[in-house]
């Protein structure tokens, strides 16, 4: 429960330590996992002192155990080691200070480290943190390369050297961490996250030089592989060498087997680059030219053809064509015009014969009344009327008489 405390009732600073370690006596033993970072054997001092580290953060905890449950794996256990410890959490009131008191130690095994990889190798690969379809593709011709190395290593000078051999005005932006023991994932992930926010880096490239399992354990940490998989920025992992295969070539964008082949993939050769683009301008003028040869060849064949070389053939064969078009025109219409005419006269011949004029022509005549109706009988020609006689040659008037017709004036 809670206490009740204040500026005018405060507690004194030995009571809160008593309370701290009250609190902490009622916790039981834990078992914990850490690197060991410092380690003090002291001849004929009952106790060893360790101090425990957090392999993935900057945590520590100092550790104390009698000299007899350290012996019985001093032969395993250095500094650097990796343990599990078997402890129970202790206050000292007088300084205030927090610590562990071991009871067992037990060295972890590179058979048992390797398994947990590979147990987190599967966790991390059922999240598709090593999908390939997550993989970026890396630039052309970066223009600012990060580099996560340690300082003044082997690793960091193959990679700005072969860099600037094959490019030389590559720029690198480089960040050096530790890249072994308990400050490396802390830092790595630091310098990761520092590359990756800078807009200009184009590529991230993470090296280090080879070394046991114990050294490239910071590189297969959960910490360190969701800090890759998180960047925007591609990353490209050069661990080690060849047979090197941590947890980071699995989720970088690019496995390099060495920090020399990283600087060969990432930046082209410009030796070689001209060499590609002299051979595409090569394969260019090639090309042209035997566009323009096959061209000129086409316009040789078709100036070669006869219509070409004697145009006024073309014409001169089209006005023979033309001419006996018109000549046959021409006799098709005068014999569309004859026959014409022919049938005109014919038609006309018939029409003159049968009309009455022709009739007349031969004396006859005929006689119309005043209201112009032809008289066809004598009956419809009472006596004493006045009636028009058409002849061949114009018509006169004659009076109807009693017995016959009579000419009147």
């Amino acid at each position: 429960m809670g206490l009740n405390t204040s500026a005018e009732a405060p507690l004194p600073v030995g009571q809160v330590s008593r309370l701290i370690g009250g609190w902490i006596d009622r916790l039981g033993q834990v078992w914990v996992e850490g690197q060991i970072t410092q380690l003090s054997r002291r001849p004929g001092a009952g106790v060893v002192f360790l101090t425990l580290r957090d392999p993935a953060h900057d945590v520590s905890i100092g550790v104390t155990c009698f000299r007899q449950v350290f012996d019985d794996v001093a032969d395993a256990v250095t500094e650097g080691s990796r343990v599990v410890v078997l402890a129970k959490p202790e206050w000292y009131a007088p300084r205030g200070q927090l610590s562990l008191r071991a009871a067992e130690i037990r060295p972890v095994g590179i058979g048992e480290l390797l398994a947990r990889l590979e147990r987190l190798k599967r966790s991390l690969a059922s999240e598709g943190l090593f999908a390939l379809d997550r993989k970026k593709p890396l630039p052309f011709l970066p223009q600012l390369i990060g580099l996560v190395v340690g300082r003044a290593s082997a690793a960091e000078r193959d990679v700005l050297e072969n860099a600037r051999r094959r490019w030389p005005a590559v720029r690198f932006e480089v960040r050096n961490v530790a890249v072994q023991g308990v400050h490396a994932v802390p830092q790595v992930v630091q310098a990761v996250k520092e590359l990756d926010d800078l807009p200009e880096v184009d590529v991230i490239i993470v090296a280090r030089g080879g070394g046991s399992v114990e050294d490239l354990l910071p590189f297969s940490d959960e910490e360190v592989v969701r800090a890759v998989a998180a960047a925007r920025t591609p990353v490209v992992s050069a661990i080690g060498h060849e047979p090197d295969s941590p947890l980071l070539d699995l989720v970088a964008d690019l496995r390099a087997s060495t920090p020399t082949d990283a600087a060969k993939k990432v930046v082209p050769d410009v030796g070689e680059e001209l060499e590609r683009v002299q051979q595409l301008r090569g394969r260019g003028l090639r090309a042209v030219r035997a566009l323009l040869d096959r061209e000129e060849r086409g316009l040789a064949h078709a100036l070669a053809r006869p219509v070409f070389v004697h145009p006024q053939r073309m014409v001169e064969a089209r006005e023979d064509e033309l001419e006996a078009l018109l000549g046959r025109s021409r006799r098709t219409l005068r014999h569309l015009l004859d026959r014409a005419d022919s049938e005109l006269a014919h038609t006309l011949a018939r029409v003159v014969a049968l009309s009455p004029a022709a009739t007349l022509e031969r004396g006859y005549a005929v006689l119309q009344r005043a209201d112009g109706h032809v008289v066809r009988s004598p009956e419809e020609a009472p006596p004493g009327e006045e009636l028009r006689a058409r002849v061949a040659e114009g018509e006169f008037c004659v009076r109807v008489a009693d017995s016959g017709p009579a000419a009147g004036g």
